[in-house]
């Protein structure tokens, strides 16, 4: 399973492992990571899983689609070149060690 860190605005990291094929977003959930609220459970209906991508992993993340692009328009915290929604965010083996910031404020 791919170990995730999620870094909370206050500089404060959460590890967790997370099976491949799962979104970064069930895995925030599921480990009861802070910062995450996902309102609509991931189905891409609300921009409240919100993280930034730290720039060692983005290339290795598809391009987001275009709703998630019109989702990203709607998030309540400064939207970034590398800001994405988890629950777009699958995990592969290759993105062990994926590294997620969290924004201030979600909604």
């Amino acid at each position: 399973m791919p170990r995730i860190v999620f870094v909370g605005c206050d500089g404060d990291e959460h590890a967790v492992e997370v099976p491949v094929g799962v979104s970064a977003m069930a895995g925030a959930i599921r480990n009861n990571v802070r910062g995450i609220e996902a309102e609509c459970g991931g189905s891409l209906d609300c921009a409240t899983c919100h993280v930034y991508v730290d720039d060692r992993f983005i290339a290795r993340l598809p391009e987001p689609s275009d709703i998630e692009r019109d989702m990203l328009a709607c998030v309540a915290a400064d939207r970034r070149e590398t800001s994405r929604l988890s629950c777009q965010i699958v995990l592969t083996p290759e993105l062990e060690g994926l590294t997620l910031h969290l924004p201030e404020v979600q909604s």
